[in-house]
């Protein structure tokens, strides 16, 4: 099923009848004609959360307050994707009165997610916003610890970038420490993903918090290791170094070799190599491979591939054989030429092989 297909007819007319049972001059009957129209099939996923928004709206006529009220009475009978147009409302209708909105987006998030409606809280009144997301940081229940962190992010997807948190983290920093040992995956992915946002515009920054966290507990060590996965494919070595993967010495590629040297776009090829530890003691590696796509221009663009992470014994040796695809994606178009692909030893790049991609 389509995602959109989530707000459907039988979403729409269930949630009328619960809203025209608690506010009696709610019409419910207009309420889902307006909502289910010709239209209605066109509109992608956003579009239709936010028609349903503003209908409810419409059709609601109360003060805001009365309104959260009324939502607040049903919002724990949807979830998911039908949940998130109860923080929608907020984000739409609500961003003239703050308090009201803090308290419902506590209330809602905990039934789908509030990290959209959060942001323009955020950028409207920075310092009230973010005391009341350090406050959740430490709530006992994780999608409250987790708004704190994902609504916060810099550059979270699907959203308007926090452009002075791009500039200037820090406001999140005292949030993002609250929950370093989180045990919940759902926070601890947020988090990583939160300092990943930031690695891309201020390295050294997390490098100093990787360092300082790094060593300190296992939920920890999980976090940093996604927050750092940017520079880690990025082959920089002070990430690396945390890791104790910084040093490909002695580390060497063997009968690297392609099964074919020549593929049609949309086939895939294999290649098989031997990974030898020439050193006199066990090492830690990280294996990646970076493949030099060809552009419409006829200029490249390279892309990193993890292959693994393992501890490889003094004087032995490891067979690997990877399978790639060319097949055309949404997000990647192929176009014929030579594609060189290199593989990557703890961020240094070793021998490489060239395979001829045709029509």
């Amino acid at each position: 099923m389509n995602l959109k297909d989530e707000y459907d007819k039988e979403f729409v007319e269930d949630l009328g009848n619960k809203l025209s049972a608690i506010a009696t001059s709610f019409n419910k009957d207009s309420f889902s004609n307006t909502i289910i129209n010709n239209d209605w099939k066109n509109r992608e996923l956003k579009d239709r959360m936010r028609f349903i928004t503003m209908s409810i709206h419409s059709h609601l006529n109360y003060p805001y307050p009365k309104q959260i009220e009324i939502l607040s009475s049903i919002v724990s009978d949807y979830s998911g994707l039908k949940g998130m147009v109860f923080p929608d409302f907020i984000q739409v209708y609500g961003l003239d009165d703050l308090k009201v909105s803090l308290k419902a987006i506590e209330l809602f998030t905990q039934f789908s997610t509030a990290e959209f409606a959060i942001r323009p809280f955020i950028e409207k009144y920075s310092d009230a916003t973010m005391h009341q997301m350090l406050v959740w940081s430490k709530h006992e229940n994780h999608h409250l610890r987790r708004l704190a962190s994902e609504g916060s992010r810099p550059k979270l997807p699907w959203a308007p970038s926090l452009k002075g948190f791009i500039s200037d983290p820090t406001p999140s920093l005292p949030i993002l420490e609250n929950l370093k040992n989180d045990n919940s995956l759902y926070v601890k992915k947020s988090v990583a993903n939160h300092i990943n946002d930031i690695s891309k515009d201020h390295p050294d920054l997390v490098l100093q918090i990787a360092k300082k966290w790094y060593g300190n507990a296992t939920n920890t060590n999980w976090i940093v290791k996604h927050a750092l996965r940017t520079l880690l494919k990025k082959g920089n070595k002070k990430a690396l170094s945390i890791f104790g993967l910084d040093n490909s010495k002695n580390i060497n590629i063997a009968d690297l070799a392609l099964s074919k040297p020549q593929i049609n776009i949309g086939d895939f090829i294999h290649f098989d190599f031997n990974l030898i530890n020439k050193s006199k003691q066990e090492r830690n590696i990280r294996l990646e491979y970076k493949i030099a796509y060809v552009k419409a221009s006829g200029s490249t663009s390279n892309k990193v591939f993890q292959i693994s992470e393992f501890t490889l014994k003094k004087n032995s040796l490891r067979h690997f054989k990877r399978k790639q695809w060319f097949k055309e994606l949404s997000t990647r178009k192929h176009y014929p030429g030579n594609h060189k692909i290199t593989l990557i030893i703890n961020g240094d790049e070793k021998e490489n092989i060239t395979l001829n991609l045709i029509k």
